[in-house]
C-alpha cells in the first residue's frame, strides 16, 4: 500500500510542475481566494467582537431593557422601577441603571463633528469591567467631567496621548462645554466611532430631553450562591412585557444576531466569504480541467497499461490537494499583514485566531476537492484506443 501512495504522489506534482507559469497563476488564485475569505471572516468577526465588548464588560448575570430595542446603538428607554423591582428576588444582590446615548463630539482642535456614544452610569455601581475606568470613576461624580475612551478613532483627535502628556483636555459635546477627567478603554466599533463615560448626572445635563429614572440598560447582579437560570426564569414571570430579560451572554448573542441578520454590512461579509470560495472554486477549476485535457492521452496510455478509473481520479484530487495547501500559505502570510495593516487604520478588533486558520484551510481543501470532482469529468473521455 506504500508503494502504490508513493507512486501516485510524483505523478500528481510532476504534473502540476510541468507548467510552472501555470501552477504559479494557480497558486495565486487561490492565495487570492484564501485572502478574500480571511478578510471578510475578520470584518464579520471584528464587527461581533467590537460590538459586544460593552455587554461583555457588565458585571452582572442578567440585563433588562426595552422588549423595541434592536441593538446597543439603538436602546429604547423604560423605567428603572422595573429594575429595581427585581430586587423583590432574595437572589439579587444589586441592581444597576445605565443610560446611553448618541450626540455629537466637536474636535478640539479641528472644530470638526463625530458621532460619540454616551455612557451614564452611577459612579458607586462600578459596573464596568473595563481598564481605566475604577482608576477614574471618582472623576466622573465632578459637573461636566468624563471619561475619553483611548480607542476612539483619530477624528475624535489626540486626546488620551495630550491627556497623559499632562494637558487639560475640554471639548464640546451635544453642545456643552466637557473636561476630560481620565482615559478609559472600551473601543471603536462598527455602531460608535469613540465612547464617553460619565456619571448618570453628567449624562441628563448632556441630554438634556432625557428624563432621569426612564434609563436604557439595567444590570442585575446575584448573589454568589444563586442560580442564574432559575432566577432568570422567576425574572419573566415576575416581571411585565413591558422589559425583556436576558441573561448576559444572551443579551451579547442577542446583539450578534441584529449585526448578522437584520443589517447590510452583516450579510455583505457572509457574501464576501461565499464569494471567495466561488472565485478560489472557478479557478482551480480552470487549472485542472486543463491539466486533465492536456495530458488525456497519458491518462489513456495508463488506461491501457492497466490503471484503474480510481486511480486516475485519485491523481486528480491529489493535485487538488497539493494546489490548496500550497495556496494556503502565500494566501495565509498575505492574510496576517492585512489584519494588521486594517487594524491600525479601523481600530477594530481583527485578528488572526487558530479557528479561523483551521477554517480557511478546510474551505480552502473543499474549493479544490470540488473543483477535482468536476474536472474528473473529462477522464470519462480518456479512451485507450485513441492511443492506436
Amino acid at each position: 500500500m506504500r508503494k502504490f501512495i508513493q507512486r501516485k504522489i510524483p505523478l500528481a506534482w510532476l504534473q502540476l510542475t510541468r507548467e510552472k507559469p501555470r501552477l504559479l497563476v494557480a497558486l495565486a488564485g487561490i492565495a487570492f481566494a484564501d485572502i478574500l475569505m480571511f478578510m471578510q471572516l475578520a470584518f464579520q468577526q471584528a464587527l461581533f467582537d467590537s460590538n459586544v465588548r460593552l455587554h461583555s464588560s457588565l458585571d452582572g448575570e442578567i440585563v433588562l431593557i426595552n422588549p423595541q430595542s434592536n441593538a446597543i446603538n439603538f436602546l429604547e428607554s423604560f423605567s428603572q422601577r422595573r429594575l429595581y423591582q427585581t430586587l423583590a428576588l432574595s437572589e439579587v444582590a444589586s441592581v444597576h441603571p445605565i443610560y446611553l446615548g448618541l450626540t455629537e463630539w466637536k474636535n478640539p482642535e479641528t472644530r470638526a463633528l463625530a458621532e460619540v456614544l454616551v455612557i451614564g452610569t452611577n459612579p458607586r455601581d462600578r459596573v464596568f469591567n473595563l481598564p481605566g475606568i475604577q482608576q477614574n470613576i471618582e472623576k466622573i461624580k465632578l459637573p461636566d467631567v468624563v471619561l475619553f475612551d483611548r480607542g476612539s478613532r483619530p477624528e475624535f483627535g489626540a486626546i488620551a496621548s495630550e491627556f497623559e502628556q499632562g494637558k487639560k483636555i475640554t471639548a464640546e459635546v451635544g453642545g456643552r462645554r466637557i473636561k476630560v477627567g481620565g482615559i478609559a478603554e472600551l473601543g471603536a466599533s462598527f455602531g460608535s466611532d469613540g465612547n464617553l463615560i460619565t456619571s448618570d448626572q453628567n449624562f441628563l445635563r448632556l441630554f438634556k430631553n432625557r428624563k432621569y429614572g426612564l434609563i436604557d440598560l439595567g444590570v442585575i447582579k446575584l448573589k454568589p450562591a444563586a442560580n442564574a437560570e432559575i432566577v432568570l426564569e422567576k425574572l419573566r414571570q415576575y416581571l411585565p412585557d413591558d422589559v425583556k430579560v436576558f441573561s448576559k451572554q444572551e443579551f451579547i448573542d442577542y446583539e450578534k444576531d441584529y449585526w448578522a441578520r437584520s443589517t447590510p454590512i452583516g450579510f455583505i461579509f457572509t457574501l464576501g466569504t461565499i464569494m471567495g470560495f466561488i472565485v478560489g472554486t472557478v479557478i482551480v477549476y480552470q487549472i485542472l480541467y486543463s491539466e486533465v485535457s492536456d495530458h488525456l492521452s497519458e491518462y489513456a496510455t495508463l488506461k491501457a497499461m492497466g490503471y484503474t478509473q480510481t486511480y486516475l481520479l485519485l491523481v486528480v484530487f491529489q493535485e487538488a490537494l497539493i494546489l490548496a495547501s500550497l495556496g494556503y500559505v502565500p494566501g495565509f502570510a498575505f492574510a496576517i499583514l492585512q489584519y494588521n495593516l486594517a487594524r491600525n487604520a479601523t481600530l477594530l478588533p481583527i485578528f488572526m485566531t487558530a479557528s479561523r486558520a483551521v477554517m480557511v484551510f478546510l474551505l480552502t481543501v473543499l474549493m479544490c476537492f470540488i473543483s477535482g470532482f468536476i474536472a474528473v469529468r473529462k477522464l470519462r473521455s480518456a479512451d485507450p484506443a485513441d492511443i492506436f
